[in-house]
C-alpha cells in the first residue's frame, strides 16, 4: 500500500465503473481493454451505487489509478489490477473467525423483549422461534421461564460483526420443565441437519403449533358450544382457534401443500384454505392482506398473509381452523403426525454426541442477570 495513493469512495447513483475510471485518469481505451479482460471473472456493468471502493493509484502529480478494489459485501471484495500490460481481477476474503457464544436469560414479558435485553439481533429470535415452532407455545412463556444458547457468530478482520452461524444447542425452562435442542447430522445421505431433543425426539412435526410465531395470545378457542351475546346469548359453534396479534403480524402455513381457496367472502374476510395431503386441511381467516393465490404450492412456514380485521370481527387476529378427514376439528387436542424418527442405530452416535453439550447446557445459573458469555474461537478461514 505504501507504494500507492488510497483513495476511498462509494459509487454514487449513475456512476459506471467506466465515469470512476475516466475521473482517475484511465482513458476509454484502457478501460475498455480492462471491461474485456476481466469479464469473466467481474462484470464492470455490475457496479452499484452505495457500494464502498478503493482506488489505488500513483504517488504522482497526476494520480492515475492503477487498482480498483470493489466491496461486493462484508466478506468478499474484487480486486481489479490494471497496473501492468496483463490485467487480472481476483476475489479477496476478509478473515473470518467463528466464535462460539453462550447466552442465557429470563422472561420477563416475552421471547423478543429478552433476546433485545441481550443485545441480540431478531434473526437470531427468529432462528430460535424456527427450532421451537413444533414444541413451544411461545404465546404461554411465563415470567421467570428461562433459557440458554449455545450459538455461533462470525466476525470480520477481528471487529466487525458479520453475523450469526448455527444454533448448535439450547435448553427452554418452561413451568418446569426442561425443553432441550440438539443440532444433529442424523441422515448423511439427506444431508440435512434437525434438531432433537434429549432422547432423539426430532423437534419437528408435520404441522406448527401456530400460525403466528410469537407475540400473540389465544383469545379464544375451538368451542362447540360456545354463547355469544351478539346473537342473543345464543349456542354458536366456533369450529377455530384464534390467535391474537397486532394487525399486519405475518401468518404462517403451519404445514406444506397447494392453496386450494384465496379469497375474500363474507364472515370469513380475506382468507386462505391450504390442502395438505388427502387427510387434512387449514384454513385461515380475517387476514388484512392475502400473500398466496389459489394453486399455489408453499412450504411449511412460509408467509401466507398477514393479521387483519376482515369479516366477522372484533379485533384482530386469525382464527385457525383445521380439518380432518373434510370434518372441522381442535388442532390443540389432535394427535398430529410426527416428522420421521431417528433410525435406532444412529441413536447411541447421537447420545454420545450431546453428552457434553447437555452437561454445557445444564450448568444453568437461573438466579443471576441475564449475561452473554464468550466462548472460544471454533474456526478462521
Amino acid at each position: 500500500m505504501e507504494d500507492y495513493k488510497v483513495i476511498l469512495d462509494t459509487i454514487k447513483s449513475g456512476e459506471s465503473f467506466g465515469v470512476i475510471m475516466d475521473r482517475h485518469h484511465v482513458g476509454y481505451p484502457k478501460i475498455n481493454k480492462i471491461a474485456a479482460s476481466i469479464k469473466e471473472v467481474f462484470d464492470v456493468r455490475r457496479v452499484r451505487s452505495g457500494k464502498p471502493y478503493m482506488i489505488l493509484s500513483s504517488k504522482d502529480s497526476l494520480e492515475r489509478a492503477k487498482v480498483f478494489i470493489y466491496k461486493n459485501n462484508k466478506i468478499r471484495a474484487t480486486v481489479v489490477d490494471f497496473q501492468d500490460s496483463i490485467i487480472k481481477a481476483f476475489p479477496y476474503f476478509q478473515t473470518i473467525k467463528t466464535i462460539e457464544k453462550i447466552v442465557e436469560g429470563k422472561i420477563y414479558s416475552n421471547l423478543s423483549n429478552a433476546m433485545d435485553s441481550l443485545h441480540l439481533l431478531p434473526n437470531l429470535t427468529w432462528e430460535i422461534a424456527d427450532i421451537y415452532a413444533w414444541t413451544l407455545d411461545f404465546g404461554k412463556l411465563q415470567k421467570g421461564d428461562s433459557f440458554k444458547f449455545v450459538f455461533e457468530e462470525k466476525i470480520i478482520s477481528d471487529s466487525i460483526f458479520g453475523g450469526y452461524g448455527e444454533v448448535k444447542s439450547a435448553v427452554f425452562k418452561h413451568v418446569d420443565q426442561d425443553f432441550y435442542a440438539f443440532r444433529f447430522l442424523a441422515d448423511s445421505i439427506m444431508n440435512i441437519h434437525e434438531y432433537y431433543d434429549e432422547n432423539a425426539k426430532m423437534l419437528r412435526s408435520q404441522f406448527l403449533k401456530a400460525p403466528i410465531k410469537f407475540q400473540y395470545r389465544i383469545s379464544s378457542r375451538y368451542n362447540l358450544r360456545r354463547r355469544i351475546a351478539y346473537y342473543g346469548n345464543r349456542i354458536k359453534p366456533h369450529k377455530g382457534t384464534d390467535f391474537a396479534a397486532r394487525v399486519g403480524t405475518p401468518i404462517i402455513a403451519t404445514a406444506s401443500g397447494t392453496v386450494i381457496e384465496s379469497a375474500r367472502k363474507g364472515g370469513n374476510g380475506n382468507y386462505v384454505k391450504i390442502k395438505h395431503n388427502s387427510t387434512y386441511a387449514t384454513q385461515y381467516l380475517h387476514m388484512q392482506k392475502r400473500k398466496v393465490k389459489k394453486g399455489q404450492y408453499v412450504k411449511q412456514g412460509d408467509i401466507i398473509g398477514t393479521v387483519g380485521m376482515t369479516g366477522n370481527t372484533g379485533g384482530p387476529h386469525v382464527c385457525y381452523r383445521f380439518w380432518k378427514h373434510g370434518r372441522q376439528v381442535d388442532p390443540l387436542r389432535e394427535k398430529l403426525p410426527a416428522a420421521k424418527p431417528m433410525k435406532e442405530h444412529i441413536k447411541p452416535v447421537f447420545l454420545d454426541f450431546t453428552k457434553s453439550l447437555k452437561l454445557q447446557l445444564d450448568q444453568f445459573h437461573p438466579k443471576l442477570k441475564t449475561h452473554t458469555i464468550t466462548a472460544k474461537v471454533i474456526a478462521q478461514n
